[in-house]
């Protein structure tokens, strides 16, 4: 599982869109790589979540093919991908009430 935030090109930072030639109704923002790396990575730990519950399940219901060590290690992945989700939200938080709070 890899939960690693890719890089923000030079294209996505001038707020273009490499992937269409063409103008759109929506120019792609600076922020639009970031965003989209996010929801990657809530989406792997989100996956990863399903499927230590899934084995889980299994492994309660006695099935031979899954093991208990297999289990526990997607438990175990599950929760630091929770844990290192949390943490870049609440600094995510902080950031934000860190620049509200900021004298203009």
């Amino acid at each position: 599982m890899d939960l690693r935030l890719n890089a923000l090109t030079n294209s996505a930072v001038n707020g273009l869109n490499p992937a269409t030639s063409q103008r759109t109704q929506r120019t792609a923002m600076p922020g639009d790589a970031f965003a989209d790396s996010f929801k990657t990575a809530l989406q792997n730990v989100s996956a990863s979540q399903a499927k230590a519950s899934e084995l889980q399940t299994q492994v309660q219901l006695g099935n031979p093919n899954v093991s208990l060590e297999e289990t526990m290690l997607a438990m175990q992945k599950a929760q630091i991908g929770f844990q290192a989700t949390l943490h870049v939200r609440n600094r995510m938080v902080q950031a934000y009430s860190d620049i509200m709070n900021m004298s203009v």
